[in-house]
């Protein structure tokens, strides 16, 4: 299973991006699929999750900024994000976590990054 994710780059604070992640796997064989961010010097950190009926969760610090959306037709999940602040500046992961086929299985995309400048 690949994920290829698009669409980090560089903003000023108080803007927006969208981020794509596009998985190989057919929707049947993904339950949740997510975006995690990796700051610099830190841990990766869960950012916004949706499952597969489209119900979603979010850290707390991003759910009133990120919104977290996902097309099953084109197997491809969005993260879009506003009103970013520096603190957003990261390696953005997408993630998708198997079942049926792939139960117990996590892939993982390339990470984009995200600069927020201030």
């Amino acid at each position: 299973v690949q994920l290829q994710a698009s669409g980090g780059g560089l903003v000023q604070t108080g803007g927006s991006l969208r981020l794509s992640c596009a998985t190989s796997a057919s929707p049947y064989n993904i339950d949740n699929m997510g975006w995690y961010r990796q700051a610099p010097g830190k841990q990766r950190d869960l950012v916004a999750r949706i499952n597969s009926d489209g119900r979603a969760s979010y850290a707390d610090s991003m759910k009133d900024r990120f919104t977290i959306s996902r097309d099953n037709a084109k197997n491809t999940v969005y993260l879009q994000m506003d009103s970013l602040k520096p603190e957003d500046t990261g390696v953005y992961y997408c993630s998708a976590e198997g079942t049926r086929r792939y139960r117990g299985r996590q892939f993982w995309g390339q990470g984009t990054l995200v600069t927020v400048s201030s």
